[in-house]
């Protein structure tokens, strides 16, 4: 954050005399820690500075973030600081520069208030307009416009441009792209960060149904417990209403479980073709499905499972493919899913839809993990001591987790984090990555406790912990490496 903010000080310095007059706009995130810096850096070197806070300090929980705003309040001297709680404070100013540094990667569904008045009131000022990382209202994956967006003259974005970038120039004008000191692991290895990314903030005028509803096709005759499993998952990760298509008694064994899980009830003992039509309306209603856990391999229920997959692409809904559905889909050979589709096989399913087990050797492993990617169109979730993810682009490896998790059912909870994330309106690959990291700290902070004797509900009630605070599990992991 201070080398982010000290690079965007820098550009500015050389481009502005020091007597120029500066407005930044900062959030309350990490993209708002940046800000704070460029802030700190330009009044120490005589800029006339205003830090415009946008939204209120209480919601400033990042330590770091935290820090530099403590550091900048004791700067009122030479900076004028004001803490914008609410829209009427945020009005069109008259500056030489206005700083972006509002929201920054990561940032889905529409622009929220007082973040949307504080875009239009700096497209409605005068000044040259300097985005951080990327323009406010702007999604650095897609590039899609979240309602409104920041048309920066200058986007100073670090080590590399961001995908949605690119789709939307218009909006970030001339592009310096900054070396800010990150190590390359720091772009393979999944963190903490990838939690904070898919993090949602909830105003408290949210309503049921806001935060995704997820439809889970499972279950057999045989197995119960694994849909059951992943229901909790999404629960846990903030889903708001969760269904489980299942047969009949299957489906009455689960709600028998708990209040929490509702079932919609399949005629026979396994997933047939005569059901499909049926869960189409329930596919069409849902925002994320996840199929496979606990579905059973006869041939009914292959077939029936690969028309399912089939219609999902075709409402291009997300979708987590797990278990018993990636067996049904036998050896992949071209392009079928679309790029909100997450699979994660293990190394024996894994062998299933590419031909040949994986490699043991990491590079050859995660090179064969993107090819399939590539190939099958979808995120490849390759779990194992070291998980394994790519959207056919980029690769990052994920190395929390434990032998105790081969516990069976922790592949479930897996599901359901990632199908939950989907649910809520965050991309495949951010949800992929961000679940694997939350799947495996959890299961990490379960073995703190009980030792390599856990079980998959164990890893449930610690999700929660991993969400709030992605920090939580940095003693374990350094104590796995000393």
């Amino acid at each position: 954050m201070e080398n982010a903010g000290r690079s965007v000080a820098d550009l500015i310095s050389n481009r502005f005399g020091t007597n120029s007059w500066v407005i930044v706009y900062s959030g309350t995130g990490r993209n708002g820690g940046d800000g704070m810096v460029v802030a700190r850096h330009l009044a120490g070197r005589k800029f006339r500075v205003a830090l415009r806070l946008v939204g209120n300090s209480s919601s400033i929980t990042d330590p770091i973030v935290r820090q530099n705003w403590v550091a900048v309040k004791l700067m009122s001297t030479s900076m004028k600081i004001e803490e914008c709680r609410d829209s009427s404070l945020l009005t069109k100013s008259k500056s030489d520069v206005l700083i972006d540094a509002v929201l920054g990667t990561g940032a889905k569904g529409k622009l929220r208030q007082p973040i949307l008045r504080a875009v239009q009131a700096m497209n409605e000022s005068s000044g040259f307009k300097v985005a951080v990382d990327v323009p406010t209202g702007i999604d650095s994956d897609t590039g899609e416009v979240l309602g409104d967006a920041v048309h920066a003259n200058l986007t100073v974005t670090f080590n590399g441009i961001k995908p949605g970038m690119t789709k939307a120039a218009r909006f970030c004008g001339e592009v310096a792209v900054v070396d800010i000191g990150l190590p390359p692991e720091a772009y393979s290895n999944v963190g903490p960060g990838d939690v904070d990314a898919v993090r949602i903030h909830r105003p408290r005028t949210a309503h049921k149904g806001d935060y995704g509803r997820l439809l889970i096709i499972g279950g057999s005759e045989t197995f119960s417990g694994a849909p059951a499993l992943v229901a909790f998952a999404a629960y846990r990760t903030g889903t708001d209403l969760v269904f489980i298509a299942a047969p009949d008694k299957t489906a009455q064994a689960i709600s028998s479980m708990s209040p929490n899980l509702i079932t919609l009830k399949l005629p026979g003992e396994n997933l047939e073709p005569r059901h499909v039509q049926f869960l189409r309306g329930n596919i069409e209603e849902a925002t994320a499905i996840a199929i496979g856990p606990g579905l059973g391999r006869s041939s009914k229920t292959i077939t029936a499972a690969r028309q399912v997959v089939s219609i999902v692409q075709e409402m291009k809904k997300p979708l987590v493919v797990d278990a018993d559905a990636i067996n049904a889909l036998g050896p992949v050979r071209k392009r079928i899913f679309g790029g909100s589709t997450v699979v994660t096989p293990h190394a024996g399913e894994f062998k299933v839809i590419a031909g040949k087990a994986p490699s043991k050797d990491m590079e050859t492993r995660s090179n064969e993990v993107r090819s399939m990617a590539v190939k099958s169109g979808g995120v490849l979730l390759l779990k194992g001591d070291t998980d394994v993810i790519s959207d056919g682009e980029r690769v990052k490896v994920n190395r929390t987790g434990n032998p105790g998790m081969t516990v069976g059912g922790t592949g479930d909870v897996l599901s359901g984090i990632i199908s939950g994330l989907l649910a809520q309106g965050i991309g495949a690959f951010r949800a992929a990555v961000a679940g694997a990291f939350i799947s495996g700290a959890a299961g990490d902070l379960a073995a703190e406790e009980f030792g390599y004797h856990l079980t998959p509900t164990d890893i449930l009630d610690r999700i929660p912990k991993v969400m709030d605070d992605p920090m939580c599990h940095k003693d374990i992991y350094q104590k796995r490496l000393r």
